[in-house]
């Protein structure tokens, strides 16, 4: 992880500044990185770190657009969300604000593969077998993150994607996933 996330930091540089410029140039007032609490190995918080791709006080906002949301269980997704910048849509859909979490492997926060580190108020509403993807530590890539439409998957069926991860982890299987990560980017699925 600490090798990979190392060179990887290396060779995407060049895109993590120009990505860097392009967010500050469109709001100059607003911070280029984004920081928010996720929960990851055995429950453990951490501060996640990505490219901001929504307007200022976005998180506030939330609590008005939950009645959209159109992911079943505990996590939130919305389509067309209002409160997504334009270069931010672009970043999402291309899954190049994820490019700072290779920080938090770097800080042993995060795995390069693992399930996707959590939200307190999603892990809130977890029950006790959800919470076996906990287990190990949150990745920036899993099985679920390499699915065709895999905004349209169940939450449970995510769960148990992230539990069959967890009980055949293998680098043979890290592998592939990390293959199969950059088609998935460029398909632009992100939300």
């Amino acid at each position: 992880d600490i090798v990979v996330s190392f060179l990887l930091i290396i060779l995407t540089s060049p895109a993590m500044l120009l990505t860097a410029l392009i967010i500050k140039l469109d709001d100059i007032n607003s911070p280029v990185i984004y920081e928010q609490i996720r929960i990851g190995r055995h429950g453990k918080p951490f501060r996640l770190y990505k490219f901001r791709t929504m307007i200022k006080d976005a998180d506030r906002l939330k609590s008005e657009l939950i009645k959209l949301n159109m992911m079943d269980g505990p996590v939130f997704k919305l389509d067309n969300d209002p409160r997504i910048t334009r270069v931010g849509g672009f970043l999402r859909k291309t899954c190049l604000d994820e490019l700072p979490q290779f920080i938090n492997v770097l800080k042993g926060d995060m795995s390069i593969v693992g399930p996707r580190p959590p939200l307190p108020e999603e892990v809130d509403r977890y029950n006790d077998y959800q919470k076996l993807r906990l287990l190990v530590t949150p990745g920036i890539t899993c099985i679920w993150q390499v699915q065709p439409d895999r905004n349209t998957i169940a939450f449970n069926d995510w769960v148990e994607m992230d539990l069959y991860y967890i009980e055949h982890r293998n680098m043979w299987l890290d592998f592939k996933l990390i293959l199969k990560t950059p088609l998935a980017m460029l398909n632009r699925e992100g939300r």
